[in-house]
């Protein structure tokens, strides 16, 4: 019998790219991987090379499609790392620099400069975003004036500018189409988050020139049409694009405003969908595009702390109180609190919503009567606590209480951590049983893209774990108590 059209989701990480093939009903029936090279040229900098990245989709779609046999692929969807740059010449295609990746802290005095001119409140408010060396537009500029001859060239239009997601269309359709997604446009600092179109003054600002960037489309649709890609097939239509976290807040179907969702990695993303209108932040963190479907356009709130699996890695590694990651759930479980013991995980500042460069790590409480095991648990709920913050900060700027939050990311697998979350938030952490949901956000939207319904709609649920918040809340507000104290301290 033959089988019915599949999805395909390509995820193109920061450490590799992963490639799904999921039928209707998004069961998984091939998967693929391709690890990718990181460069470290200068303290501060971290570069790609663009070929690596693209030969990594056509090696991890090969692995995918080899293990699901024999099928006809109905669309894909591609999700990416967001801010990182590439610039390359539009006639033979070829990348003129190595993608500087969005971690890079090359470009931190421009930011500076511009601050100090009084510019970051004009791009806070056009662009919902802060002056910072992570998003596009200051890896632009560096580029530009630090590759010969490579900013008259741009402004004579022989040189196109793209995230990931750019790069690798213009590659999968030969070179005929230059586009991004919204929500990929929005990490740029380049995008007016209210008319969803470049900005002429934010070009200004960091000195891009207009020529170079592509046009903006929607999440969701008939985006292009796959030719000469070298390895997937030719007349495939690519239906979706989004950055991988809006990728993953859509993977786990976050739909309605005040829907959230944390993915647990080194450090903690959170988003939340604030609906239709974005949000300007009092609370300094970050407005988004969260997508755009033929549907409806959803805007998100982010906040990000730098250290969350970080800290169970320093616990290994710095402290040397664990042997692996997976043994901090059953160290930490073998005492029944943290023997007031509190840990802020400043070990790079602190992020959203302090943002504190110069804070630093602190363990207080300490006594004679600490052990490992406690200290392992106050690391748990530091990382915790820190979305906490982040919650807190969002449901006053939305105007929305959290009704739950949805989780993944590797370290959501601890199941103490997952408990104390809910704890410490007093509402219900859910855990998919999908893992990757970047790939699955990506595949969903392409669905979505080309009219295919997914059945059934609830896929994301099926054997979804759910924790219950069960801590008191005297003692939840002990907790917290103590924190804000810890925090000022740091």
């Amino acid at each position: 019998m033959k089988r019915s059209p599949v999805i395909v989701g390509i995820d193109q990480g920061t450490t590799g790219t992963t490639v799904l093939v999921l039928d209707q009903r998004l069961a998984l029936l091939g998967r693929g991987y391709c690890e990718i090279p990181q460069s470290y040229p200068q303290p501060g900098q971290v570069e790609h090379d663009p070929e690596a990245i693209w030969q990594s989709v056509l090696t991890a779609f090969a692995q995918a499609c080899a293990h699901a046999g024999s099928f006809e692929i109905a669309a894909i969807g591609i999700t990416n790392q967001r801010e990182t740059t590439v610039l390359w010449d539009r006639a033979p295609g070829r990348p003129v620099a190595p993608a500087i990746v969005w971690q890079d802290r090359r470009t931190a005095e421009m930011c500076d400069r511009l601050r100090a001119e009084g510019l970051e409140p004009l791009v806070r408010q056009r662009t919902g975003l802060l002056l910072d060396p992570y998003f596009s537009a200051s890896k632009i500029a560096w580029l530009l004036d630090h590759t010969p001859d490579l900013r008259r060239r741009a402004e004579a239009g022989e040189i196109a500018f793209g995230t990931v997601d750019s790069f690798l269309i213009w590659r999968l359709t030969g070179g005929q189409v230059h586009v991004t997604d919204v929500s990929n446009a929005s990490r740029t600092s380049l995008l007016d988050l209210e008319s969803l179109q470049w900005s002429p003054e934010m070009c200004r600002i960091f000195g891009v020139p207009a020529a170079i960037l592509p046009q903006v489309g929607p999440s969701s649709g008939r985006l292009a049409v796959i030719r000469g890609a070298g390895g997937i097939p030719d007349g495939i239509l690519l239906a979706a694009a989004a950055g991988d976290q809006q990728a993953a807040l859509f993977g786990q179907q976050c739909l309605r405003p005040g829907d959230a969702k944390c993915t647990f990695g080194t450090g903690s993303f959170l988003l939340m969908n604030v609906g239709p209108r974005p949000v300007l932040s009092r609370h300094r963190l970050l407005g988004t595009v969260a997508w755009q479907t033929a549907a409806d356009t959803a805007y998100a709130l982010e906040g990000s702390a730098f250290v969350s699996g970080a800290l169970i890695q320093w616990l290994r590694d710095g402290l040397g109180i664990i042997r692996q990651a997976a043994e901090s759930e059953g160290l930490a479980a073998s005492v029944p609190d943290d023997g007031g013991v509190t840990i802020v995980p400043a070990l790079a500042g602190l992020g959203a919503p302090h943002w504190r460069s110069e804070a630093r790590g602190a363990i207080l409480g300490l006594t004679r009567g600490t052990r490992a095991a406690h200290i392992a648990r106050a690391a748990l709920q530091a990382m915790a606590l820190q979305n906490v913050d982040l919650v807190r900060a969002m449901e006053q700027d939305a105007g929305r209480v959290l009704t739950g939050l949805r989780v993944d990311g590797g370290a959501t697998a601890n199941n103490l951590l997952m408990q104390i979350q809910a704890d410490l938030l007093g509402t219900d952490i859910v855990r998919p049983a999908q893992v990757e949901l970047t790939a699955l956000g990506a595949a969903r939207l392409a669905a979505e893209g080309v009219g295919l319904d997914i059945q059934p709609k609830d896929a994301t649920d099926s054997g979804a774990t759910v924790f219950h918040p069960r801590m008191p809340a005297s003692e939840r507000d002990r907790i917290l108590s103590r924190w804000r104290e810890a925090v000022a301290q740091a």
